[in-house]
């Protein structure tokens, strides 16, 4: 497309719409924001600081742990609460208080993801849960709270509607075209500039409709519901991924939300996570109107990942 010249984009399977627009990258602003990060206290999340009490599961256990899930101990959603029924709880991505994920090695971004794993395949016993979502906020115009490098694993009984609007979408697709939407999505894109990262098992890519700046997706190439059914050399792939993309923005200084949606009811959903940065902030347009205007394209976005 021109690289100078707005277009509107609608998304790939959800009623939303986006408008590129390069050109407003280039407009003049008198606003200069700053992240002021101050310290209240102990970090809660450091090895020393953990009520063992409160350890929900471990990766490589024992004194020198590589990852920990513990409750969140004040959570959104409780199991105790009819009103409010699930489960919450915090990933605690390494004992290390100064590193962030991408600055992990892979083999221990794998290890994060086999906590997502664990905790998924033990949630969805629970037959009341039917939504598992697993996130991450990083930096403070993404919420995050807790400067040590943590993500969180969310579940409840309540399906959200725009999850219960995709699925939908994707069933009505699948009946027209006997196949998977999502699949035909990244035989599609790993053909476009739009193109971040392809081998064996697991593709990413920046969305055609990206809301966020240098939005990107990683999805394995095997159709697969969710991530307690990936295999060993998927999840390296999946590591290897996510790594390249949150070095990229990690050199741009970006805050960012990842995360990976988990219908427990649908064994027919593709997996896959989404990686949104939050650089850009919804206005008067986005707020109003519904409609997003992102002015890094996703081709752009893409191009810097591979460099």
């Amino acid at each position: 497309m021109p690289t100078n010249k707005s277009e509107i984009r609608k998304a790939y399977l959800l009623n939303k719409y986006v408008i590129i627009t390069p050109s407003r990258a280039k407009r003049p602003r008198d606003i200069k924001e700053e992240t002021v990060i101050k310290r209240a206290g102990k970090c809660f999340f450091c090895p020393d600081n953990i009520d063992k009490k409160n350890v929900v599961d471990v990766i490589n256990g024992g004194k020198n742990w590589s990852v920990l899930s513990i409750k969140n101990i004040f959570p959104a959603v409780t199991l105790d609460n009819k009103k409010a029924y699930g489960s919450q709880e915090v990933i605690i991505e390494t004992p290390d208080h100064v590193k962030e994920l991408a600055e992990l090695p892979i083999s221990h971004v794998e290890k994060v993801l086999e906590m997502y794993s664990k905790r998924t395949k033990a949630l969805e016993k629970n037959k009341k849960l039917n939504y598992i979502l697993c996130f991450k906020n990083q930096g403070s115009k993404a919420g995050a709270s807790i400067v040590h490098a943590h993500s969180q694993v969310f579940a409840t009984e309540v399906l959200p509607p725009e999850v219960e609007e995709e699925l939908a979408l994707e069933k009505k697709y699948q009946n027209k075209h006997r196949s998977c939407a999502y699949c035909d999505i990244v035989k599609k894109e790993m053909k476009s500039k739009r193109k971040i990262f392809e081998d064996k098992h697991v593709a990413a890519f920046a969305p055609y409709a990206s809301e966020f700046h240098y939005e990107a997706w990683i999805f394995t190439k095997r159709h697969l519901d969710n991530i307690s059914k990936l295999n060993k050399e998927e999840f390296k792939s999946f590591a290897r991924a996510l790594k390249k993309i949150l070095l990229k923005l990690h050199k741009l200084n970006l805050s960012f939300n990842l995360f990976i949606h988990q219908v427990v009811s649908d064994k027919n959903q593709h997996f896959y996570m989404k990686i949104q940065p939050r650089d850009s902030i919804w206005a008067g347009v986005e707020l109003g109107s519904g409609l997003v205007i992102n002015s890094v394209s996703p081709e752009t976005a893409a191009q810097y990942y591979r460099q």
